[in-house]
Order: C-alpha cells, then structure tokens, then sequence
C-alpha cells in the first residue's frame, strides 16, 4: 500500500505541496507524486528507484517507474502551479515577473534514450564541448529573497529541444513566455536572456525581452515618420553601427547601478535603436555600460524592447539573467535533476522538470517557513570552515528540508511513523513467552 495523507512531514511542507494537487487527475496520483517529491529530498541519488526507496517505499517501484511514464498529469500545467505559488508567495502586489531563459545540456548513456542525440554542452570539463544527451530549455521566474542579497531563480516551465529541423530554442522560449503573459495578465513580464536568445520569436504583446548584444551586430536608428513621397516608406533610420561605434559618438553619464548583490559605480549611455537584422521593425534601446578605468571602449552592450526602462534598470535586469545559471547547476548536483535513468519519451519529458520543480517547491518552503539565522548556524556547527558564510544556499535549504523531514518519520513514538504501533495477537504471545 502507498503511504496516504498520514505520511509524516512538516507541516508547512504538506500544505504547500496540496497546493499543487489540483494539477493531478486522481487523488491516489498525487499521494504517489508527494511520496517521490519527499524521497527526491532524502534521495542520494534522483534516480526514480531512489526517490522510491527514500520515500520508504521501494517494494512499489513499478508504481513509482509508472508515474513518470503512464500517469495522468501534465508538466506544463504543474510548472504553471508551480509560478502561481511563486507570484504568490514571493512577490509583491503588482511587482514585473522576471523570466530568465536558459538552455541546459544532460548528459544520457543508451541508444534508445527518447530524444537524446549529440549537442553543445557548455558545463563540460576541458576543450571537448559536445556530450550525448538531452538538451532541455528551462524558464525561471527570478526573484528577490529577503535573506540574499543576490536575486534568485526559481525553474518554473521547460521545453526538450528535439534537435535541428524542430523548433529553435528562441522559439521554445517565446513560448514559455507567452505562457507566462497569458497566466498573469495582471502584470508585467519582463524576458532575459544571454547573446543566444534574440529574434523576432521574442517580440511578443504585452512582455519585453533584453538580451545582450554581440559585438558585430549592427543597430539602426528609429523608423523615420513617412516622408510623403512615392515608394516604399523606409522601416528603419540612419545607420548606428555596432557597439563600440556607437560608444564613440552616444553621451556618457556617472551611474550606479546594482548587481550581482552589490553596487558599482560606472558609466552608461543609452539612445533608441533598431535591431533589425534581429528583431526587425520592434523598436527597442541600445544600452552601453563601461568601466571608467577598463580603458574600453565598452564592457557591456544591451539591447532591450523595453522604451521605458533606464539604463540603469535594463543592467540590472539582465544581470538577473545570471541566477539561472547556479539554479541550473544546483537541479544537477543537490537537487538531482538528470540523474533518472529512463528512457521512454513520456518519463523522459517528465523528470527533469519534476526534479526542477520540487527545487521550485522548496525554496518557495524555505522562504515561508524557516527561520535563515537558525540554518546559518547549524551550517556553521556542521563544517567550521564556512565561518563567512552569510547567506543560505540552495544546497543549506536542501538540507534544512531533509533535516525536517528526518525529524518528522523519527519521533519518540516509532521511526518512521507519526501514531503508536498495533498491537496484534503475535505481539501478545511474544510478550507472554517473554514473561
């Protein structure tokens, strides 16, 4: 038998995971999907067997193989509930929803792994940048926790790139984002991405992209008003140029804009601009950034379909792009993600973005239920040499959340249960031969 609803946890833990069980069709499906989300936890290893053996129970195996390859529930709508708990927990009244866009590379051994073929895979050690596996296009809502000082990415909506002759990965992530819009039509998204993610994909009604500029890219200035004469109106104006042509003739200004948890102090400059041989006729702005005593002429070029923003804000917004990164490398080497080894196309497109969600899941606990003082010091006692140490990671929530699963299955009853244990005919005779 599957553990039911008396499955010990913390308290905090279960009612935020009921939050999502609308998402799943049948109640005995969701009990089955908070047993492997706990197991995934205490896991060592993110493989479905041990998310089942963690979860106590490792006799369903089948059951838990199954969930991933047969059950009736649907990524993209869980990822939706997933971003509903992080508007709603962990952002303001109002606030923009920060997307951040990534591609991310798993490696897979096995010639008959769903979608798996040999692709770019920037993590890899050494020159050799190619791996056999799955690539897959994550979508992170990135926030700002009142406990760090650098904003943090929560994976909310993925994509499996099928490979060339499919949809592009700029293509998969205007669609995450036109998701996004369409599920909080009451706010502002704002799209991030690095110099890969640009296109006219990404022009989409009600949202705003930025993304940095590659240093060739040529800018035009806005579309000039119709000039009143025969022939085709022009679509763009007078030439700009690339980055560092235009950083010799637009007018720089002291700033300070903040990234990366701290303030800096440098110079910036922005001008509406075209993207044309990108984002066509969308008008968008130019943003140059440099150091004063880089001797650059230039260190960083943005381009961004946000008129309304400053400088300021379109740097720091793209600096948010960043969190996704340590995100992405977190769901591999806490969290687990990509250490299932199925190979049906069903389970395949389903744990990853389980193991990224229950990330998700997580943190969104950590943030409302646990106290960050309290786990910095338990960190400290636990390894002396992290004495520096002032903000949690997502590997000191992963463990404050083991931790509190732990001490929910062993009490002073019986480990592992939350009631007193049965007492049955057996346990009767045995008492009385003891006597």
């Amino acid at each position: 038998m599957l553990p039911s609803e008396s499955l010990p946890m913390p308290a905090g833990w279960r009612e935020l995971l009921e939050q999502v069980a609308p998402v799943f069709a049948r109640r005995s499906t969701f009990r089955l999907f908070t047993a492997l989300a706990c197991g995934l936890i205490l896991a060592g290893r993110g493989t479905v067997t041990g998310m089942a053996a963690a979860a106590g129970i490792g006799r369903e195996w089948r059951r838990a193989c199954w969930f991933f390859a047969g059950a009736s529930w649907d990524p993209g709508e869980f990822g939706l509930a997933v971003a509903r708990l992080i508007v709603k927990y962990l952002l303001k009244p109002g606030d923009p929803i920060i997307v951040a866009a990534d591609g991310t590379f798993f490696r897979r051994w096995g010639k008959r792994v769903a979608e798996a073929r040999w692709a770019y895979d920037g993590s890899a050690q050494g020159g050799k940048k190619t791996g056999f596996g799955n690539t897959w296009l994550i979508a992170a809502i990135v926030v700002r926790l009142p406990f760090c000082p650098s904003p943090a990415a929560l994976p909310a909506l993925f994509r499996l790139w099928r490979g060339k002759g499919t949809a592009s990965q700029v293509q998969l992530a205007a669609e995450l984002v036109e998701l996004l819009a369409k599920a909080f039509p009451d706010r502002k998204v704002h799209g991030t991405g690095d110099a890969a993610f640009h296109g006219e994909p990404l022009v989409i009604k009600g949202t705003t992209w930025t993304t940095r500029l590659p240093a060739r890219s040529v800018l035009w200035g806005p579309k000039p008003p119709p000039a009143g004469k025969r022939g085709r109106p022009r679509e763009k104006g007078g030439r700009i140029g690339t980055c560092a042509q235009a950083a010799e003739t637009m007018r720089w200004r002291d700033a300070v804009v903040h990234v990366y948890g701290k303030p800096q102090k440098v110079q910036v400059t922005a001008q509406e601009a075209l993207w044309h041989g990108s984002f066509g006729t969308a008008p968008g702005q130019l943003v140059l950034m440099r150091d004063p005593r880089s001797g650059k002429s230039y260190d960083l070029g943005l381009f961004t379909l946000d008129r309304a923003v400053t400088a300021e804000q379109a740097i720091e917004r793209y600096s948010w792009r960043w969190a996704i990164e340590p995100s992405n490398a977190a769901g591999k080497q806490v969290t687990g993600a990509g250490d299932a080894a199925n190979r049906v196309p069903r389970a395949v497109e389903r744990t990853v973005p389980f193991a990224f969600l229950v990330q998700s899941l997580m943190i969104i606990w950590y943030a409302i239920s646990c106290d960050p003082a309290d786990g910095l010091g338990k960190r400290r006692a636990r390894a002396p040499w992290y004495q520096s140490k002032a903000t949690p990671a997502v590997a000191d929530m992963h463990a404050a959340l083991r931790d509190a699963l732990t001490d929910a299955r062993i009490n002073g009853i019986i480990p592992g249960s939350g009631r007193a244990p049965k007492t049955g005919r057996s346990t009767l005779a045995s008492n009385d031969q003891a006597a």
